[in-house]
């Protein structure tokens, strides 16, 4: 696979080798003590598949186990040894959490998340850590440092973590490489998930590990391009009803979403949605039943 001028600047960035076609089970050594094992669960909301990151060469910490998967788990297994100390994760939707059960099994290692699993329907109701997180918290792993950022928004308990020294930030789904992320209400909140993006900003960051996809040199530069699509994406909201005020979700959607295959727009009405709750919010659209209409 050739790899794209911008994934080549990405890893010079960020100080590490040039990325290649992820393939799951593979483990690949990204920066220092950072490895990356992918998950075989490839799709149109996963990507390639879930990234698990295994960091440490003495003491291990893995973030993010993934799905329930045998084949996963024994290439997690095979990669850390008798060695896991930590595993957290970033949030409890289920292609990041479920795995995290068999492979606390397998190793005893101490389970970390930020815990409360909303009932949505769409999450890993069985999660429970053995240490809570909030933001701020630091995990001391001896050779490196793990801090929590608390990121809501595309789930309410969303957490990053930051390596400190390396400055690298594990972003779970709160930013994916090569697409945007579904905002899915009610738990899913379009107005905290631009607050939380912001946030970044503030960071002094040299990476961003996504959960799903490559990682990201440019990391300021990505969050400004995330920020500046979720609020072109409002305006086409704005400019949607123009053509029907009031309207329905799914009369809205064939207009905000124009540039995308029609077999996502189910999944997109989820952001659609997110999207017009933010108005309604803001007191400049009203919600009505089934329909919305723009003040």
């Amino acid at each position: 696979m050739k790899i794209s001028r911008q994934h080549a600047k990405s890893a010079r960035n960020a100080g590490m080798q040039p990325q290649m076609e992820i393939v799951p089970g593979r483990i690949v050594e990204l920066h220092g003590l950072i490895r990356r094992i992918t998950a075989p669960n490839p799709g149109m909301m996963t990507g390639p598949g879930t990234n698990a990151y295994l960091i440490g060469t003495g003491d291990l910490a893995l973030i993010d186990p993934g799905p329930e998967s045998a084949p996963h788990l024994a290439a997690m297994l095979d990669a850390v040894g008798k060695r896991l100390k930590w595993i957290l994760c970033t949030h409890t939707h289920l292609d990041h959490s479920p795995g995290a059960k068999a492979l606390r099994a397998a190793t005893g290692a101490e389970l970390l998340g930020f815990g409360n699993v909303p009932d949505d329907g769409r999450q890993d109701t069985a999660f429970a850590p053995d240490r809570a997180l909030r933001d701020g918290d630091v995990l001391d792993c001896g050779a490196y440092r793990l801090r929590a950022v608390h990121t809501p928004g595309h789930a309410s308990n969303h957490l990053c973590y930051m390596m400190e020294d390396e400055r690298w930030l594990f972003t779970g789904d709160h930013v994916m490489q090569g697409s945007t992320v579904v905002i899915s209400p009610p738990d899913g909140d379009m107005t905290v998930y631009l607050r939380s993006l912001e946030r970044l900003l503030s960071l002094d960051l040299a990476a961003l590990a996504p959960g799903h996809g490559h990682v990201i040199g440019t990391p300021h530069d990505e969050v400004r391009r995330l920020i500046a699509h979720r609020l072109k994406r409002e305006q086409k909201v704005v400019g949607a009803f123009s053509k029907k005020n009031p309207a329905t979700l799914d009369e809205l959607l064939p207009f905000v979403y124009d540039d995308v295959p029609q077999r996502v727009h189910l999944v997109a009405r989820r952001s659609l949605h997110a999207h017009l709750l933010k108005l309604r919010d803001e007191g400049k659209a009203v919600e009505a039943g089934e329909t919305w209409k723009l003040k």
